[in-house]
């Protein structure tokens, strides 16, 4: 990111033969997002709790001191399972608030937004250490959290290891919920994070609990999209792998802000 600029900086460059490539990837992105929203409940928006921008930016602080208590707690006892839980979600929560109040129309904002869901990563990895078995509650709320992540993140290679991370929480998610929703999102995650195989054989556990024809059929015709897309994807991140060293001493040209696409979820 540059420093001192209104604009959203990435380590992109946009023009020439890397423009295409930019654009691919972020539109790839969008387009899982949509597909995991339509499919499944996404986290949780907590504007729609508190109502009006004054109270949601009371609610932010509310949140972030929270966070800031249990942090302190921790310190004793860095390893317990049931705040590691609610540190995660709170970090969570605080991102979703942020967005609520909007987050990502200035570069301070969208910084920390992107922040904060680095820290509710960083949570959720702690809190998988100290489980015993990981809460599907908790999860469903981790795994949207960290595609909000990806699509926000820095490079295409950032965007995938978020999006694993999103695969795995939701793993969690289907193994303690296992439905329509749950397992098809769990399949599209699966091929975003370049896992094909083991996404068909998601798919076909999804596929399982669909009631009818025309659901099977449409939820075969979908995930034939996202397999293309998700195929597409692997492609720009070889394509930005290869880049990489020829662009070392090139500038850094600004991108749209990525966060537009989450349309205050």
């Amino acid at each position: 990111m540059a420093q001192g600029s209104k604009e959203h900086r990435m380590v992109f460059d946009i023009r020439g033969r890397r423009g295409r490539v930019v654009k691919v990837v972020y539109a790839i992105l969008a387009i899982l997002m949509g597909l995991s929203l339509f499919l499944v409940t996404g986290a949780l928006n907590v504007g729609s709790i508190f109502g009006t921008s004054a109270s949601s930016e009371s609610a932010t602080k509310s949140l972030e001191e929270q966070a800031t208590r249990i942090e302190a707690k921790l310190v004793k006892t860095p390893e317990d399972e049931d705040m590691l839980l609610n540190l995660t979600r709170t970090r969570i929560n605080v991102a979703n608030t942020m967005i609520t109040n909007g987050a990502g129309e200035s570069q301070s904002g969208f910084e920390e937004v992107k922040h904060e869901l680095a820290l509710a990563s960083e949570d959720w990895s702690k809190y998988l250490k100290a489980a015993a078995e990981p809460s599907a509650g908790l999860a469903v709320q981790v795994a949207p959290a960290m595609f909000q992540l990806a699509e926000i993140s820095s490079s295409g290679e950032e965007s995938l290891e978020n999006v694993k991370v999103a695969t795995e929480a939701q793993e969690i998610v289907a193994k303690g919920r296992p439905s329509l929703n749950s397992l098809s999102t769990l399949a599209i995650y699966q091929a975003f994070s370049q896992e094909y195989k083991v996404a068909n054989k998601t798919l076909e556990e999804a596929i399982k609990f669909a009631n009818t024809k025309f659901e099977r059929e449409q939820l075969e015709n979908k995930y034939k999209e996202v397999e293309e897309s998700a195929k597409e994807f692997g492609k720009n991140l070889e394509a930005e792998k290869a880049t990489k060293q020829s662009n070392k001493s090139g500038g850094k040209e600004a991108l749209e802000n990525p966060l537009n696409s989450l349309g205050g979820n």
